[in-house]
């Protein structure tokens, strides 16, 4: 039996609309031709003309509902599990994605091109395998804030930390994937480097590197540290130029 990331059944056929509540997983299905709804966060591709459902957090369910989806693709950690059993409970088929490695978000997305879609592969998977094939070892450790007010951050065991692991830098946090901190907390942990991306908070040359004197800032490309999409393709050389400072 096919199951989605989280290990629910997944017996529906082949779609022919489709709706995607995850920016990265958008990006990939576009191409399609079978999106017909997206958050108001999915940005790319550019000219992307679907409906809009509201927010990865927050969806109107009303507004998904309203497009018949064959298939509603999220994510367990951009969406909320209560908007996916409400779509289910609604009569909507769901294929919920779950990674947290680079290897695990190019397999999750070879699975839910055949299983969910019932698609061949796209290109970009084989491409993004061969970026990523060899890892760099680990001389630099980070911490790598994602919000501010409070603040928080990207702990070990996330996708973003994976990404900056196989670049050569470990994250300085442990336990809690999303904990809560304060700039003094993530300076005790003696950081050789602040890796600020530019979503979901959007940190600046101007907001947030004021927070850690003597600390060297890398602001950086959100959509390639933590989309696990086609931007997977690029996002190393990206990265990398971004870390050298």
């Amino acid at each position: 039996m096919i199951r989605d990331d989280l290990g629910e059944p997944y017996t529906a056929g082949p779609p022919r609309r489709v709706v995607s509540l995850v920016p990265s997983t958008t990006e990939a299905v576009a191409p399609t031709g079978l999106l017909v709804g997206a958050t108001d966060y999915c940005t790319h591709p550019a000219d992307l003309a679907v409906a809009r459902v509201g927010g990865s957090k927050y969806p109107a369910l009303e507004k998904i509902l309203a497009l018949r989806p064959d298939v509603v693709l999220a994510n367990a950690e951009e969406n909320r599990r209560e908007d996916v059993e409400a779509l289910r409970a609604a009569g909507l088929t769901v294929w919920v994605s779950l990674p947290r490695t680079v290897e695990e978000a190019l397999d999750a997305a070879a699975r839910m091109f055949a299983h969910a879609l019932h698609l061949p592969e796209p290109a970009w998977i084989a491409a993004a395998r061969e970026a990523w094939r060899e890892p760099v070892p680990a001389t630099r450790r980070a911490a790598v804030p994602i919000w501010r007010k409070p603040w928080m951050v990207a702990g070990a065991g996330t996708f973003a930390a994976d990404v900056l692991l196989r670049l050569g830098v470990t994250n300085v946090f442990e336990g809690a994937t999303y904990p809560k901190t304060t700039p003094g907390e993530i300076l005790a942990l003696r950081p050789d480097l602040i890796v600020l991306p530019d979503e979901p908070y959007a940190f600046t040359a101007q907001d947030g590197p004021e927070a850690f004197p003597g600390v060297p800032c890398a602001l950086v490309s959100g959509r390639h540290l933590t989309w696990h999409g086609p931007s997977l393709v690029e996002a190393r050389e990206v990265l990398a130029a971004a870390l050298v400072i």
